[in-house]
């Protein structure tokens, strides 16, 4: 089982530093050593950020807001055009089963953070096999039955069908890669 990451140790800010590069503050972020850096230059990257924890504490007399430490979180871009259609339990014999052409299934839920982390690849894929493939992502908040009838324990789940039969199945973020040499055996 993977585990979370807790903690960032960033031993010197110069190993992160080019033109592309923008600078963000971590001066209250806790760094073994003692040392402490007002800022560290970070790549652009909108996928991740720094959420800084603020924590009261009482200084002598007056009251003040301290961050302490901080965590990095998962924003993946809610923004990201979906060429993947969704398909539900009314729309799944039609769209899946009954389908000419094989078919990918994203199994998904908007909770999920390696969902969002693979939306960008499904979608890659569905232009790269347009006409070849069909590409469906099924929300299994919304469509339970679907994902029970599937065996679904696990999400991101991408299953690749053919002929209305289950070929294939993928759990996980996996790399673009490894989706590609799936979809490549149902050609």
């Amino acid at each position: 089982m993977a585990g979370m990451l807790e903690t960032i140790a960033i031993p010197r800010a110069s190993v992160f530093s080019s033109s592309s590069a923008r600078s963000v503050p971590i001066a209250d972020l806790s760094v073994s050593g003692g040392r402490r850096s007002s800022a560290v230059n970070f790549s652009q990257f909108s996928g991740l950020k720094v959420q800084l924890n603020r924590s009261p504490v009482s200084l002598s007399s007056r009251s003040e807001s301290v961050r302490r430490g901080g965590r990095i979180v998962c924003e993946a871009q809610e923004s990201t055009t979906v060429t993947a259609a969704a398909v539900t339990d009314k729309t799944w014999k039609s769209l899946v089963i009954e389908s000419k052409l094989p078919v990918l299934v994203e199994f998904w839920a908007p909770w999920c953070g390696p969902c969002k982390m693979i939306h960008p690849i499904i979608n890659e894929l569905a232009q790269e096999y347009a006409g070849k493939f069909s590409f469906f992502q099924l929300n299994t908040d919304e469509s339970p039955s679907i994902a029970s009838e599937y065996g679904i324990r696990s999400i991101p789940t991408v299953m690749i069908f053919k002929n209305g039969e289950k070929k294939d199945a993928v759990i996980g973020a996996v790399p673009k890669t490894t989706l590609a040499t799936s979809i490549d055996k149902f050609l």
